[in-house]
């Protein structure tokens, strides 16, 4: 039995060894915090999907404009006529056309044109959404790296613990509940390193689908911390995010969508003028000579058509339906502006909440590191035990993992602030 045991864990360790060299034949690229966040602004889908859309609706506000715009056409006809002829076949023709004054068609273009900027807006919000993705999955990558490396020698210590526990349980020191209890803290160890393994995994991945990477590509990263940001107050957080939301001005470009669309509505009352002008040469081949005194080849036909509307059912429907819809922007840009305020208020307390947290966790890391330097000198002048300087280490280790969730937390909540108030694209310029 010892002796398939023993084979077993050689096979294991081999095992352990051809993967580990396996794993670092992989390609692998060193990767900055900046130049993974530019990778993903140039390849996201998402951002190319959003810059589609974008030409789309400014297409869209250009083809509302055409009608503004001179419309000539061509085209010819022919017809057999017996008798008196009752069309006006044209062997060749031209016809121009040009909306001169239209407020429905007028108000619908403007609306399309602040529609176009909406779009724009909404393609920054989706850069910004890619750049706090590429940012936070780069920070977490680091420290889930740094946490494997702390739990990894945490594995060693609790091994020795467990080992030193074992021997005092055979010699009569120890109780076997002491035993049972150094296993479990190993075990956990195992399962938290199994754990962070999979999550490290889960953000490669998600890096290399933002940055383009191919499959299989390993980067490395390196800790790193947002550029420093002056002291700002709460309320000129709240100044900057009121004039830089995304949300508030997609809510205005809206509102003033429907007030075009309302005020285009209303001009549905007034007449409304075209430039038209044509050109036809006719033949005689339809007994025009016959019918008419004067037969006149070559025809042309410039002028102005105004329709003047006398009673227009549509149009009283569509200014109240314009004027409900206006109102209803107009209260969303208000409530949206008080959610925006409450948003950055408490992003801003959450955030120096967590600087309290991080300088705790500092702390707490520090006084660990001081405790572990005396149990170490005392350790090698044979006034401490190794069980005791181990379990100095893993507190150590804890600590260290600590600080990196608490600074981790303090990252996440600066970028969605700087988001929030529309300075986080210029932070990674």
């Amino acid at each position: 039995m010892i002796r398939f045991l023993w084979r077993f864990v050689c096979a294991m360790a081999i095992f352990a060894v051809m993967a580990a060299g396996a794993y670092s034949q992989e390609p692998s690229e060193k990767l900055t915090l900046k130049r993974a966040v530019e990778l993903a602004v140039q390849n996201s889908g998402e951002v190319k999907l959003a810059r589609a859309r974008l030409d789309v609706a400014e297409r869209a506000a250009g083809a509302s404009h055409s009608v503004f715009l001179p419309n000539l056409y061509t085209g010819s006809g022919a017809a057999y006529t017996n008798g008196f002829p009752l069309g006006a076949p044209q062997v060749f023709h031209v016809s121009y056309v040009q909306t001169v004054f239209d407020p429905v068609l007028r108000g619908q273009y403007r609306a399309s044109e602040a529609r176009a900027e909406i779009q724009r807006l909404e393609a920054d919000r989706v850069r910004d959404a890619v750049i706090l993705r590429a940012a936070s999955s780069y920070l977490e990558l680091a420290k889930v790296r740094h946490s494997l490396r702390l739990l990894r020698q945490e594995r060693e210590s609790a091994t020795k613990i467990a080992g030193v526990t074992r021997e005092r349980a055979r010699e009569g020191f120890e109780l076997d509940v002491e035993v049972t209890r150094a296993e479990l803290t190993a075990a956990r160890i195992e399962q938290r390193i199994l754990q962070l393994e999979g999550r490290e995994d889960a953000l490669e991945n998600d890096l290399r689908s933002l940055t383009g990477a191919p499959a299989g590509r390993r980067f490395e990263v390196e800790a790193e911390d947002l550029p420093p940001q002056p002291e700002q107050p709460t309320a000129e957080l709240v100044s900057l995010a009121v004039a830089n939301s995304l949300d508030l001005k997609q809510a205005e470009f809206e509102r003033r969508a429907r007030e075009h669309v309302l005020k285009g509505e209303r001009g549905g009352y007034l007449p409304t003028v075209d430039f038209v002008g044509q050109y036809g040469i006719f033949t005689r081949f339809n007994n025009y000579d016959d019918f008419y005194r004067r037969f006149e080849r070559h025809n042309v036909t410039i002028g102005i058509q105004a329709r003047i509307p006398i009673f227009a059912s549509r149009t009283n429907s569509a200014v109240n339906l314009a004027r409900s819809e206006l109102t209803a922007a107009e209260i969303e840009a208000r409530q949206r502006r008080g959610v925006l305020e409450a948003d950055v208020q408490r992003q801003a307390r959450q955030a120096r909440t967590l600087d309290a947290e991080r300088e705790v966790a500092r702390l707490e890391l520090k006084l660990a590191q001081e405790n572990v330097r005396v149990l170490q000198a005392q350790f090698d002048e044979g006034r401490a035990n190794l069980r005791d300087l181990e379990k100095a280490r893993l507190e150590e280790n804890d600590r260290w993992r600590a600080f990196l969730d608490a600074g981790f937390a303090r990252q996440q909540a600066r970028l969605e602030l700087l988001r929030t108030t529309g300075q986080l694209a210029k932070v990674f310029q």
